[in-house]
């Protein structure tokens, strides 16, 4: 049922009809935590053409980061016909209620999406009496001339307010959180003193009533917070576990694996080219040598790395690692650029793992191009603070999947039939550990990545 009938018992008795209002608007704040809804509800009920009140009610709230007040809804009489009542004729137990369909017209009407766009800066030095009366002294606010359609400050009224306007601070705790401004654009009539009172009782209602709505949302989000940091931790618990487990299990495997391989490579030496036992034994010998790298890699990522700190030099490290795969190259049809800054790029760090960092995005490159293509790497400082060296390593392989982008750093994640997972992950701890940042991407043709190291001072 809507307000209409539950206040027409009360059309000849203003203060009946105001005090039935506001005891509705006590209940409807004890049944909703929706911020959303809330304000829909506010604005609605006194606009409504029941409580023949106001034609027209913008709400704005208070930004505390950016210091504005920041256009959230407006709500015209035209649409303020869908508030109901809930619980009967007993204005002691009765509330209001207004259905998803009516918030969203309301919110999608182009009065609302321009009032939403608006934002009025905070500044209490201004000579502005709208800004002044709202958060200095926190008091109502009505004019009916055009002061402040010339005003400078909140020139958001030249737009939104043709006419004569008021407008109601909503206080929490001796703070302005917002304010509610409304007019009768309609039939241009005055805002009576007794209207005025009324609004000011409204609006310190409403203001406690959102800032209840706010403080609950923000215990909800710190325990949602609160439930995600926990599952996390329990998640990396399994993980350690499964690690320590998987390390373990590594360890005791190596040893064998090194015999088989080593039985399997003197009976290669010893057997005919030709014969069926050789290609039996030479399969043995490189899987044993896959087995073995895999294992490898497995006790790097799992055992906690150690770092020589040591001044070295980022061009040389790069170079040592292109003639290393210098005969990859050629085998591959793999066409190799590699250009650096003039001067020296030198970084404190592990010399040795910062060659693992390179080698293994090498590798990859080639494993991305077995038909051959272009790899490029460059060293260069970063064009702004010039205090940190920029390297990439670029090929022409196709790319990565951009779902599978995200995850490439993550252990045991690859794209390759014959990978362990483990390559990058290593590579993403190994520059975390030297206080840099590696990223991938997709250019045209391939992959690249970009990895940014502080260079020694």
């Amino acid at each position: 049922m809507h307000i209409h009938d539950s206040l027409q018992h009360s059309e000849t008795d203003p203060r009946l009809s105001e005090l039935t209002l506001l005891y509705q608007f006590s209940n409807t704040m004890l049944s909703t935590i929706r911020l959303n809804k809330l304000m829909h509800l506010i604005l609605t009920a006194i606009t409504t053409p029941s409580s023949n009140l106001f034609e027209r009610a913008i709400l704005f709230l208070r930004n505390e980061k950016s210091n504005v007040l920041q256009g959230m809804l407006a709500v015209t009489r035209q649409l303020s016909e869908g508030l109901q009542i809930v619980g009967g004729h007993d204005a002691l137990g009765s509330r209001w209620e207004i259905s998803d369909e009516v918030i969203s017209r309301q919110r999608s009407a182009e009065f609302c999406l321009q009032v939403r766009l608006t934002r009025i800066e905070i500044d209490t030095d201004t000579d502005c009496p709208l800004i002044h009366h709202i958060i200095s002294e926190r008091s109502l606010y009505h004019y009916d001339d055009n002061v402040c359609h010339k005003c400078p400050t909140c020139h958001f009224i030249r737009p939104l307010c043709g006419g004569s306007f008021a407008a109601a601070p909503l206080v929490a705790r001796e703070t302005t959180i917002g304010m509610i401004v409304v007019d009768n654009p309609d039939s241009a009539r005055d805002i009576s003193s007794d209207n005025l009172h009324f609004l000011q009782l409204f609006a310190n209602q409403a203001g406690m009533a959102i800032e209840n709505s706010m403080l609950y949302n923000r215990i909800e989000d710190a325990h949602l917070n609160l439930k995600d940091a926990r599952e996390r931790l329990l998640h990396g618990e399994r993980l350690a576990a499964i690690g320590e487990m998987a390390a373990n299990l590594a360890h005791e495997l190596k040893n064998p694996l090194i015999t088989i391989g080593g039985f399997a490579g003197r009976l290669l030496k010893a057997l005919p080219v030709e014969t069926r036992e050789y290609r039996y034994a030479d399969t043995i010998v490189s899987e044993v040598s896959r087995l073995e790298k895999m294992l490898a890699e497995i006790l790097a990522f799992s055992r906690k790395p150690t770092i020589c700190f040591h001044r070295c030099n980022l061009e040389e490290i790069v170079q040592d690692c292109l003639a290393n795969n210098a005969a990859i190259f050629e085998d591959h049809n793999i066409r190799v650029s590699f250009s650096s800054d003039a001067g020296p790029l030198a970084v404190f760090g592990d010399a040795h793992q910062l060659k693992q960092v390179f080698l293994n995005l090498i590798l990859n490159a080639c494993d991305a191009m077995p038909e051959g293509g272009d790899l490029s790497l460059t060293l260069q400082k970063a064009s702004l603070d010039k205090k940190t060296v920029i390297a990439t390593v670029e090929d022409t392989g196709g790319g990565i999947p951009q779902d599978m982008l995200p995850q490439i750093f993550n252990p045991f994640f690859t794209t390759k039939h014959h990978g362990t997972g483990l390559g990058l992950a290593i590579v993403n701890r190994i520059i975390l550990n030297h206080f840099g940042l590696i990223e991938a991407d997709n250019t045209g043709q391939g992959a690249v990545f970009t990895i940014t190291l502080p260079l020694a001072q």
